[in-house]
């Protein structure tokens, strides 16, 4: 049985997981961690699931209360990062759904991980059809070299570029040479028009109401366009990768930054 504390569980993903969590037979949800409430039950908390689960407002003390096996974060990246630190010097094995880590927190963590002999996972997106196209885009990069990225998500996301954009550019990256594309003389008219650039590829970041979770990989070449495409409908298509990092982070030790680490 592993046993397993949530941060964030009034959130969208947070709910989903809290779910996912409660239906599957060999993982226990301990407790919850939610900044507005304290010393009560998810029943008491207004848009939480009717459980009868404690919730604490501070980590430290859930840990120390639950000594909890596993703590999924699906917080914020401030929070995520305070969490993530937390529960690895505590013992706990994180989870971590969000995104806003730099190169030196990755590094930072890894030493912390490496140096507590557990396991850790930070995933920019859960959803194995995005880890598959962050895939095939690394291969497909090998053949097509001048690539442009178009993320769409909801207008509630605080980061641009998405997380699940910058790691498929990063993984590109290690098989694309660096270059800049389009015309050498290009100029914009008006600042940003051609997007961020990582290494010459282009990416690009639309939020609006009534998108969840959408990337596009286009690849141009000599007379042929290959475009790679995943779409999240809703939340629940991110459990299946919730579950398998957690069961993935029980197992291992160091720091893992992304899903497509745990894909073959």
């Amino acid at each position: 049985m592993i046993n397993i504390i949530i941060a964030g569980p009034r959130g969208n993903m947070g709910k989903e997981a809290v779910k996912m969590v409660e239906k599957q037979h060999e993982f226990n949800l301990c407790a919850v961690v939610d900044y507005k409430y304290d010393n009560i039950q998810m029943k008491d908390a207004e848009g939480m699931e009717s459980l009868k689960i404690p919730v604490y407002s501070d980590l430290k003390t859930c840990i120390a209360k639950e000594n909890p096996d596993v703590l999924i974060d699906l917080t914020n990246p401030e929070t995520g990062k305070k969490h993530l630190r937390t529960a690895l010097e505590k013992g706990v094995r994180p989870v971590i759904g969000t995104t806003g880590f730099t190169d030196e927190d990755i590094k930072s963590l890894s030493n912390l991980a490496e140096e507590k002999q557990l396991g850790a996972i930070i995933a920019p997106n859960f959803a194995i059809g995005a880890i598959l196209l962050m895939k095939f885009s690394r291969a497909a990069a090998k053949y097509m070299s001048d690539v442009e990225i178009i993320e769409q998500h909801h207008d509630k996301k605080l980061d641009a570029p998405s997380g699940t954009a910058m790691k498929t550019a990063q993984l590109i990256s290690e098989i694309r040479e660096e270059k800049q594309q389009g015309h050498p003389e290009e100029t914009e008219a008006w600042p940003h028009a051609r997007g961020a650039e990582y290494e010459g590829m282009r990416i690009h970041s639309v939020r609006l109401p009534g998108r969840v979770a959408h990337q596009e990989v286009i690849f141009g070449g000599e007379g042929q366009v290959l475009t790679l495409r995943h779409d999240s409908m809703n939340r629940t298509s991110f459990m299946p990768g919730v579950k398998l990092a957690v069961e993935h982070v029980m197992e291992s030790t160091g720091l893992i930054y992304g899903l497509d680490e745990l894909i073959d």
